[in-house]
């Protein structure tokens, strides 16, 4: 199975494939130089696989080489986030207790 992952911009999500088939995807909207992630899915009939994992870091790097910030209101990316706090920079610090995410450690 060759797992990919794509951004749909006339969609307004990111998708993930398996093989041809959609499987899950993200949604999101861009504003100036914020990214709004709203929600995140995945077919049932493929989870636990790691699917939405490697579906939101694909996200994410892309947020990063566009070089916007997120708004992570999709419980999951905030999961995803706290997992991997290396990630957690492309929130931006003063929207982070917002979303109940730790300020960066100084």
């Amino acid at each position: 199975m060759d797992i990919t992952v794509v951004d749909v911009p006339g969609r307004g999500r990111f998708e993930i494939r398996a093989d041809d088939r959609v499987v899950g995807l993200a949604s999101y909207h861009v504003d100036g130089d914020v990214m709004t992630l709203p929600h995140t899915e995945i077919d049932p009939s493929m989870g636990g696989q790691g699917l939405g994992t490697t579906l939101v870091r694909e996200l994410l790097s892309a947020a990063r080489s566009r070089q916007l910030h997120v708004l992570p209101y999709c419980s999951f990316i905030r999961k995803y986030l706290q997992d991997h706090p290396e990630d957690l920079d492309l929130v931006a610090e003063d929207d982070r207790p917002t979303f109940g995410l730790s300020p960066a450690v100084r």
